[in-house]
């Protein structure tokens, strides 16, 4: 059996006075590969906040799987609803994350080796800088993404998969227990996007993984594990789901259709409304 890495216990969570998620129960083990999909606004953004530490549930607790210096044994960073001295995740837990391309300014001025490099920024003061050590693993790590040559280049001047190379050196650099990649493959085209699955495998061998995607069938290729968040969280320990799973979760019909070398389940057609989750209507 697997080390638990974090353990989400009976957590709702939400905006204000608005519930997004309610009572969701989740396990995710040391190097899993676990996809998380789920229909547009259903949830996902806001529990991938919570797992990283950006918001507060409002019941339940996420216990994150920490090991001291001091005698090498596990303990649990917690961060629930009534824990209000959550402010050590980043230095006790580490975690990737990859946002969404479109979150990105390509305007910002700043280069390939600083983006990577920004991974390591908790690693360092705020009045350090990065030493020689700090820029030989950023090297290798522009190495491993393919990026050679580009190290001095702006974010603004690369295509979409070198960016998002270098957003995933950044996310990895820190040799994190977790990375987070959200929508990892959107605005990629379809060559670099088997790169990039290939690259996930190999990291996937050093640390946990949670990736969040529209693309179900591309999911269910990669992943180990797959969730659908709709609201509440339903599991599955595979990913050999069936079509009446993902019709419940989705709340409308799906369909298989083999399209290439990957299959593809898409939505049948069908008339939006009734809460139906692919379209999020309301009425």
């Amino acid at each position: 059996m697997s080390t638990p890495l974090i353990e989400i216990k009976n957590l709702s969570a939400g905006y204000d006075s608005r519930t997004v998620l309610r009572n969701v129960n989740l396990t995710v083990y040391d190097r899993d590969f676990l996809g998380i999909i789920g229909p547009n606004g259903g949830g996902k953004t806001t529990l991938i906040k919570c797992i990283l530490g950006l918001l507060k549930p409002t019941t339940g607790e996420i216990l994150y799987r920490v090991t001291t210096a001091s005698n090498n044994n596990p303990a649990f960073l917690d961060n629930s609803a009534t824990n209000s001295q959550f402010s050590t995740l980043n230095s006790q837990f580490s975690m990737g994350y990859l946002p969404q391309y479109n979150s990105i300014d390509r305007k910002f001025p700043i280069t390939v080796e600083e983006v990577i490099l920004s991974g390591l920024s908790s690693q360092k003061s705020l009045i350090s800088r990065f030493t020689a050590t700090h820029r030989e693993k950023a090297r290798q790590v522009i190495a491993r993404m393919g990026l050679e040559g580009l190290e001095k280049r702006a974010i603004g001047a690369l295509s979409g998969g070198q960016l998002q190379r270098a957003l995933l050196g950044r996310a990895i650099i820190s040799d994190p227990a977790l990375v987070v990649l959200d929508e990892p493959s959107t605005y990629i085209d379809k060559r670099f996007e088997a790169r990039l699955y290939e690259l996930l495998a190999e990291i996937n061998h050093d640390c946990a993984i949670i990736l969040v995607s529209h693309d179900i069938g591309t999911v269910l290729q990669q992943v180990k594990s797959i969730a659908c968040v709709n609201e509440t969280l339903d599991y599955h320990p595979d990913t050999g789901v069936s079509e009446e799973w993902l019709e419940r979760n989705f709340n409308c019909p799906i369909e298989l259709l083999g399209h290439g070398a990957l299959p593809h389940r898409i939505l049948a057609e069908h008339k939006h409304g009734d809460g139906c989750g692919c379209c999020n209507c309301k009425h």
